[in-house]
């Protein structure tokens, strides 16, 4: 498969993620103002930060590695030997599930049964459902490998909109279940997202003369079971080691991502009210981010991994690949600075209104506005670094993830010490702050990284990072507007007022956006192209 196939199926995958997203995080978003007004935010807080980051937590740390490690590299392999690795997962998320269940229960601060009951049922259900998921690791991989987009947007929907129904329903009738509502919930998600897969393979591979069936490595439902294999080895050692390099790195990952709700759960900085309060702020923070730039990260991820070789730099490699992934990491950095731009600049005048129009007072009142604009700024950063790092992490040989580790390992302990003191210093916003730090530092490790990669070459992909003069002086006007309209129309001046706001935020966006039209042309030929070989790999599939 050429590169340039490799790019159609990675863009089609990544707008087919966005638009899974953009259900999840729609459906999500709702559900959170739905469930506010029904039960109260010590609930909200333990099930978002306490039971999620549990849940997270065990399936970060017994999958991500192998995703990583498996997803690496042509998809002509022994298959045989990658699903027994594969299955490791299982026995691994159980012991991660058992030893962190004990942590959750033992260890961290119990809340009050009155305010919140069943909590030990809660993470033992979180437990349980975290290990059913893995069940369906192997198929998910496989089908990842083969670009089986829609597989995953129906599984992933399905799943999701079935866990919404049923939450819905147990707050209205039986609200006094408390964290039970929350268990079974998760609980279904997970067994229907692993039954979706099981049954697709299964129809699949019943039928030996359809064209997606004859591509795959396997044969039959047996074939994705683990086996003794008679002509090699369990598992691909290269493989397996790849993925201790990644597991570490992992481990390390997972602190700086979910950093701020380790130190809530484990150091007591916020009471679980305000944990609640924080999270929502955060997850209405971070919904474009999640929206765009994770499935963009994760489908480009894929294609970078699959057109350059780890263990070469750019002069060694097929310099055709190497174009082709330099021009779609200059796009790309281009896109996610010009997205993260227009969220910092706009965000900062519309928090306050996005937050009394979503939660009323209790959000609109107090630090939940400074807590949202400061989330903008982590948002440019969260989406620079989210190219950067998945174009890094392809490219790295092992030898760069093991040294990549130590940095990580620095940037994690620095992290949590930080988030303790800034919290003290000013609050919740102090985790914000410890962030944007972080996410700075990381940037700057994978600059050096793509800079020294292409140092050899003529291509140069960070030029995608330089805006012009123009379209700078456009963002800068923006910003200035809709400050100057907040302060008049918004927020206590009544409904015209802040409709008023809202039309001067939409006449500046479109200035921006027309701005960028006219002097970033090989962004939008870039995005136009690729949108086209998107459509037409998808109808060919």
């Amino acid at each position: 498969m050429g590169s340039h196939e490799v790019l159609g199926q990675a863009a089609r995958l990544a707008s087919s993620g966005l638009l899974l997203q953009v259900v999840f995080r729609l459906i999500t978003f709702v559900l959170n103002a739905f469930i506010l007004r029904f039960l109260s935010k010590e609930i909200v807080g333990i099930v978002n930060v306490r039971l999620t980051l549990f849940y997270s937590t065990t399936i970060f740390l017994a999958r991500e590695a192998f995703r990583r490690a498996c997803l690496s590299g042509s998809t002509q392999r022994d298959w045989s030997q990658t699903i027994n690795l594969l299955w490791l997962t299982v026995p691994l998320g159980v012991c991660w599930s058992l030893f962190l269940g004990w942590v959750w229960l033992r260890l961290l601060e119990v809340p009050d049964p009155n305010v919140v009951p069943h909590y030990g049922t809660g993470v033992v259900v979180f437990g349980i459902s975290a290990v059913v998921e893995l069940l369906g690791e192997p198929f998910w991989v496989l089908a990842q490998a083969h670009m089986f987009v829609k597989l995953k947007v129906i599984a992933e929907s399905l799943s999701v909109i079935l866990k919404s129904i049923l939450t819905v329903f147990l707050v209205l009738w039986l609200p006094h279940w408390g964290l039970y509502i929350f268990s079974l919930a998760q609980l279904s998600y997970t067994a229907v997202l692993v039954l979706c897969y099981v049954i697709y393979f299964k129809k699949l591979l019943g039928f030996p003369k359809s064209t997606k069936q004859q591509t795959l490595p396997v044969s039959r439902m047996t074939d994705l079971l683990p086996s003794i294999l008679r002509s090699g080895a369990f598992v691909n050692w290269k493989e397996a080691k790849l993925t201790w390099s990644f597991f570490k790195q992992s481990f390390l990952k997972q602190i700086l991502t979910e950093g701020e709700r380790y130190v809530m759960t484990f150091l007591n900085v916020l009471n679980f009210g305000d944990q609640g309060v924080y999270d929502i702020v955060n997850n209405l923070g971070s919904l474009v981010a999640r929206l765009i730039f994770q499935p963009v990260e994760e489908s480009f991820y894929i294609f970078f991994a699959k057109v350059l070789e780890r263990e070469k730099d750019a002069t060694r490699q097929k310099q055709e690949d190497v174009a082709v992934a330099a021009a779609v990491l200059e796009s790309l950095l281009k896109l996610a600075l010009l997205a993260g731009l227009t969220i910092t600049v706009f965000g900062f005048a519309y928090s306050q209104l996005a937050l009394d129009i979503y939660g009323g007072a209790m959000l609109s009142s107090g630090s939940g506005p400074v807590l949202l604009r400061s989330y903008c700024l982590y948002v440019l950063l969260l989406a620079i670094n989210g190219i950067t790092e998945c174009f890094t992490f392809a490219a790295m040989s092992k030898e760069q993830v093991d040294r990549y580790n130590f940095t990580m390992l620095a940037l994690s302990s620095s992290f949590l010490v930080l988030s303790y003191l800034l919290t003290h210093w000013c609050g919740s916003v102090g985790f914000i702050l410890a962030n944007c730090f972080n996410m700075g530092i990381r940037i700057t490790q994978s600059l050096c990284f793509i800079h020294r990669y292409y140092r050899e070459s003529p291509y140069r992909p960070l030029a995608g990072l330089r805006l012009s003069p123009v379209l700078l002086g456009a963002f800068a006007l923006s910003g200035g507007i809709t400050s100057v309209s907040e302060v008049f129309l918004c927020c206590e001046q009544g409904w015209l007022a802040r409709l008023a706001h809202v039309a001067v935020g939409a006449f500046c966006l479109g200035a921006t956006l027309g701005t960028v039209l006219f002097t970033e042309t090989k962004l939008v030929h870039f995005l136009r192209t690729q949108l086209g070989v998107s459509r037409l790999t998808d109808k060919m599939t």
